[in-house]
């Protein structure tokens, strides 16, 4: 079985995967142009895909019939059509739980850096504009006893509220398609309506995986809503929010302040106005970037496309009805 991987992974996947006896082919150079990357997918038998530049829509499916299983290199799974791939039996593998807490961190790292400006005052120290002592200029908040509000409380929201919790004694709300009874047992979490968790957090903060019908559910309407204290973060999905609507939110004054790991569009262009301002701190996508989560990613990965081989069920599937449609 061929094996196409678009991007260089860690080695333990890799190795993982020919010690499998299946055979890997990884492209010279990275920077695949659409038809470069179409090419190799039909040369293949099944793709582990890093990134989510490419699309696995019908259209793909339609000039790729010969992909038999596809394992993401991610959690997301947003850029692929599950119901196209159901309806071509193709299982898509990702890699939940192995990142959890890593993106969690950075979640938790924005917050704090966005409650403290950190990111201005380090502009300042660089640019040697560090001034005089000013008892006013550019304060920032405490987040102690503050209210957290979860939208999407699966496990990496699970994490960013406990750190929540354990370092600054915060109350934790959320909104979800269905309650998490181990969250209101654990983090004495409490579930409430999505206007709610608009309208009672300090900080609001984004885990939900992305769904189409919620592109920029965070617009203008949202943010008005939002108490003028309030801190946006979104380590999930740029999709989520409308990027000039949350500038306008911020310059305005409507809310206080947002950290962002996403954005959109993703990457930003570096003219985008939100980065001028003093109260945001914006990072480059880097939620799973630490040694241990790649390591896991890649592992995960390696295990669904092995399983797979052997006519087993992936591991971790983000359509796990493909197996009851193919019995």
């Amino acid at each position: 079985m061929k094996v196409f991987v678009n991007k260089r992974i860690p080695e333990i996947g890799i190795h993982m995967l020919k010690d499998a006896g299946l055979e890997v082919f990884i492209p010279e150079h990275e920077n695949l142009s659409h038809d470069e990357w179409l090419s190799y997918c039909k040369s293949n038998d099944v793709i582990l895909s890093v990134g989510g530049e490419f699309k696995y829509d019908k259209d793909f499916f339609a000039e790729c019939p010969n992909i038999k299983a596809i394992a993401l290199y991610s959690v997301g799974f947003d850029h692929v059509d599950i119901q196209e791939a159901n309806h071509r039996h193709i299982p898509v593998g990702n890699t939940p739980d192995v990142l959890s807490r890593a993106t969690s961190d950075v979640a938790f790292l924005l917050m704090q850096s966005v409650a403290r400006r950190a990111s201005y005052n380090f502009e300042k120290v660089k640019s040697g504009n560090w001034g005089d002592f000013d008892p006013l200029h550019a304060l920032g908040q405490e987040l102690y006893g503050k209210t957290l509000g979860v939208f999407g409380l699966g496990r990496i929201g699970f994490e960013m509220a406990k750190k929540s919790q354990k370092a600054f004694d915060m109350n934790i709300i959320y909104h979800n398609r269905h309650q998490n009874k181990e969250a209101e047992e654990e983090l004495n979490a409490t579930y409430v309506s999505f206007e709610e968790l608009i309208a009672q957090s300090d900080v609001l903060s984004i885990h939900a995986n992305f769904r189409l019908e919620q592109k920029e559910l965070f617009n203008t309407s949202v943010f008005e809503k939002m108490k003028e204290n309030a801190i946006f973060i979104n380590t999930a999905r740029g999709g989520f929010h409308n990027q000039k609507d949350l500038y306008n939110a911020l310059a305005e004054k409507k809310i206080w302040g947002a950290g962002l790991d996403v954005t959109n569009p993703e990457p930003i262009f570096k003219e985008d106005p939100i980065l001028g301002l003093s109260n945001v701190c914006v990072l480059p996508h880097i939620g799973s970037a630490t040694i241990e989560a790649r390591n896991g990613m890649a592992k995960l990965a390696a295990e669904n496309l092995i399983a797979f081989s052997k006519g087993e069920k992936m591991p971790t599937c983000a359509n796990p009805e493909v197996y009851s449609q193919n019995s």
